[in-house]
């Protein structure tokens, strides 16, 4: 296999590091004639010179507005171009890096003499993308049915359709030493913390990388700890999701070409909460936040019980049940730890090929896959009934998550649980549970207790934690954002109105 000398490569490099740096804009235009899809030419007898790349540009701004302005008009100088073209945003420049900037997003660059360095900027971008739709990941069944998209601009519209305020404030950022990203930071001014928007903003300078492609590679970079299984900042694609944490104090990030935007500081406890906990009554909401927490933890916890009952808590299983279960596995040539990772890889295999192919072939795979390998392998003698149900039950309580990074983790982290299970029984679930709770409790997001409000304790914060009381009884922000303003509303203005109702 060939590969290029050290002494090439490191030419190459020097080259590439050049471009940006270059003083010239002939240089510059001499670099993009190398693509197919620049092109420069004059436009009639006065010889006015434009170069555009045309899969950028918008022709109908082109030959529409610009040509017949070049063509007709009696033009002394770019900044009397600039008074004629009925466009906004017109700039006048001899910076390369700008005109580089400029091109490369769609502008038009107007020169009165091909190897002039003064230029006029003129926007004609033309930009392909999908329409704002309703969320596939985390659908809700009653609530706001949009979603973000790909653009940075629709997303920052869906935020302030719905806070039309002057304190939503947006900065942005170019990330990427190639892909040149745009990057929001979103807060609210006098709401979010300024220690957190100075730890985002510090976070993101600090990232040196040639490409930002979606909110994902973000996340990876400014996490308090690369390492943990544990996401520790929220990647949500609810418009609605976003703007309600804006409004207790937190921050989101939008990142142009994703259409998932971060919000950061984030707990443990917003993973499990769904967007349709606030569109229902809070004793249904309340009541449906519990189911899920526990299928979180039947999901990781069940098979690990399996293998540590069966391997050494015999007693603990009723005698009614012993004789079923010693009958499902009289013709199991296996311990209860192969056979468990024997099916759990079977139900991994069946996620990801479903994940991975088409929709309608993906969901034949999981259901008749998963009946036909689940019936051959109880018929085969390589798992019990017993077993095969806990799996299923297991799997189905795993999908009860409303964010999809938490249930990547909640399939990974049992596992480690297994291998405590096989080697120590329920002193090494215990062991395995003690070390992910002080992995937990030393966690943090963007500096903010991640385990909050259990620790530190915070009883406010409890109030939308496990339970969701009514909206009455929120009246204040959650401590764990430290937000600037802590009151939503005066809870005495609130009961003075049921007195006047009554």
């Amino acid at each position: 296999m060939w590969r290029p000398k050290k002494k090439e490569q490191e030419k190459n490099i020097d080259r590439f590091q050049s471009l940006s740096s270059e003083q010239t804009v002939q240089t510059l235009f001499d670099t993009l004639e190398h693509s197919n899809d620049f092109k420069r030419y004059k436009v009639g007898a006065s010889g006015w010179v434009i170069s555009y790349v045309s899969t950028m540009c918008d022709d109908k701004i082109i030959n529409d507005t610009l040509l017949p302005v070049l063509k007709q008009h009696e033009l002394q100088s770019l900044e009397d171009m600039k008074d004629k073209l009925p466009v906004d945003n017109i700039r006048v420049t001899e910076d390369t890096k700008k005109i580089e900037e400029n091109v490369m997003t769609g502008y038009i660059i107007v020169q009165e003499k091909s190897a002039d360095q003064k230029v006029l900027c003129v926007p004609a971008s033309k930009y392909e993308g999908r329409k704002v739709s309703i969320p596939e990941v985390e659908f809700s069944v009653v609530g706001p049915k949009e979603a973000f998209v790909e653009s940075i601009d629709t997303n920052m519209s869906l935020m302030r359709k719905r806070l039309p305020i002057s304190q939503l404030t947006f900065r942005e950022l170019k990330m990427g030493s190639i892909t040149q990203t745009r990057v929001g930071v979103v807060y609210i001014d006098g709401i979010a913390d300024e220690d957190n928007i100075q730890t985002v903003f510090q976070r993101l300078k600090n990232i040196d990388y040639d490409q930002i492609i979606d909110s994902s590679f973000i996340s990876q970079m400014i996490s308090d700890n690369s390492t943990s299984p544990f996401p520790q900042l929220l990647d949500t694609e609810r418009p609605d999701r976003v703007v309600e944490v804006l409004v207790e104090g937190k921050i989101a990030i939008v990142v142009d070409g994703s259409p998932h935007v971060l919000t950061c500081p984030t707990t443990i406890v917003e993973f499990f909460s769904a967007s349709d906990d606030y569109f229902l009554p809070w004793h249904l909401a309340t009541a449906f936040r519990l189911i899920r927490l526990f299928a979180v933890f039947f999901s990781v916890l069940s098979t690990p019980l399996y293998v540590a009952i069966l391997t050494y808590h015999h007693e603990m299983i009723p005698e009614e049940l012993m004789s079923t279960i010693v009958a499902s596995r009289a013709d199991i040539p296996f311990p209860p730890i192969l056979e468990v990772i024997i099916l759990e890889l079977t139900i991994e295999l069946l996620r990801e090929a479903g994940a991975r192919l088409p929709t309608k072939i993906g969901q034949t795979i999981g259901i008749v896959g998963g009946i036909v390998i689940g019936t051959a392998a109880v018929d085969a003698g390589l798992t019990s009934n017993v077993l095969l149900i806990i799996v299923a039950l297991a799997a189905l309580a795993s999908f009860t998550t409303p964010v999809y990074q938490i249930g990547n983790t909640i399939r990974l982290i049992r596992f480690p649980f297994l291998i405590g299970a096989q080697m120590w029984g329920l002193v090494g679930v215990a062991m395995v549970m003690m070390f992910y709770i002080g992995h937990l409790i030393k966690l943090t997001s963007i500096g903010r207790p991640f385990f909050a409000p259990l620790y530190p304790l915070r009883f406010r914060d409890l109030r939308d934690a496990f339970i969701r009381l009514p909206f009455s009884k929120q009246s204040e922000r959650p401590l764990q954002t430290r937000p600037e303003t802590s009151r939503r509303f005066n809870k005495e203005h609130v009961s003075e109105r049921r007195d006047i109702d009554e």
